[in-house]
């Protein structure tokens, strides 16, 4: 069975990181047919994922978001690709979060 880990630090608080944690479980529904589940707490999140032959969490705290999946035989052939995939979104989904810099800042 082959397994996928990937953490990305922020710097969103959890408020705006649990925005971002809904936007992937939404994309990750509609494009990957997968079945999620929301948990909050005050702490942190978890958003569990699965569908045929995949299944993990998503952990959502203040300052870091880590996934875990574990592949089923016919998946796990295709771990690198979907590593891809998932790091591909869910950086798209951090980089729309991320402050504009300040032109023109007096120094």
């Amino acid at each position: 069975m082959a397994e996928i880990h990937i953490r990305r630090d922020h710097f969103l608080g959890l408020a705006k990181a649990r925005k971002i944690a809904w936007q992937w479980a939404e994309q990750a529904e509609s494009e990957f047919d997968m079945e999620c589940a929301y948990a909050e707490s005050p702490d942190g999140d978890e958003v569990t994922f699965k569908r045929s032959g995949v299944n993990g969490t998503l952990l959502v705290t203040p300052d870091h978001f880590e996934l875990n999946a574990k592949l089923g035989f016919l998946l796990g052939a295709f771990k690198d690709r979907i590593e891809l995939e998932i790091v591909k979104n869910l950086d798209e989904l951090l980089a729309q979060k991320k402050p504009a810099s300040r032109k023109g800042k007096a120094g």
